[in-house]
């Protein structure tokens, strides 16, 4: 029998869709564009920096004062938040439902601007449904800072050796692990399935998606 009681997923890109990409396909002409406009501001830097706690608004101020041309789209990005994002994951949700009908615990750690997660929350009301929620923009700290996933580990009383947590994203699933968490890499809610068996954790087969985003 497995000893993990706990399962802690990331958000974006494992329970719900983000792409800046999806936004600015309205805003350029082109892939090429929108490429080379994500570069030029190092998009992904700026964006960590509102995920680590800054405010847009400064962040806006000072990135648009280095590229003028480009702020309207730094402001945008802002504005229509909402439009980076598509409709949530069916099948990691219907997990989500299964392991806490299961008896697990469920959480979230997300890299999140605490501003843009406000908005999120109110899109996709399901995320209520966590036991609870670490986010960075509120915490100034982001994964894989080994502090953030301790911190979610004291405040919920979350034992790491007891626990699994799932992201996208190489690293941050790194930074679980030198903390000692279970940590799965995540590409697929089929694969995630299969994945958690291997650690013991086994859930019915049987979705449970009402009142879904």
């Amino acid at each position: 029998m497995s000893s993990i009681d706990t399962v802690v997923f990331d958000i974006g890109n494992v329970l719900i869709p983000w792409d800046p990409r999806w936004l600015y396909r309205k805003l350029l002409p082109d892939d090429e564009a929108i490429e080379r406009f994500l570069r030029e501001v190092d998009f992904q830097a700026w964006n960590l920096r509102h995920d680590a706690g800054q405010p847009f608004a400064l962040g806006i101020a000072e990135h648009g004062a280095r590229f003028p041309h480009y702020r309207p789209l730094l402001q945008a990005y802002f504005d229509r938040f909402e439009e980076s994002m598509g409709s949530a994951i069916a099948g990691t949700l219907a997990l989500v439902r299964q392991l806490r009908a299961s008896g697990y615990r469920t959480l979230a750690l997300t890299n999140f601007s605490a501003e843009t997660f406000r908005r999120t929350l109110a899109r996709y009301p399901f995320l209520n449904e966590f036991e609870g929620i670490v986010v960075s923009g509120e915490e100034h700290l982001v994964k894989p800072d080994p502090e953030i996933y301790r911190r979610l580990c004291s405040r919920y009383g979350v034992e790491p050796a007891r626990s699994v947590f799932i992201d996208d994203s190489a690293p941050n699933v790194a930074g679980a692990k030198n903390i000692g968490m279970h940590a799965l890499r995540f590409s697929s809610p089929e694969k995630l399935r299969i994945d958690l068996a291997t650690l013991g954790v086994r859930i019915p087969d049987t979705a449970q998606t009402d009142g879904d985003a």
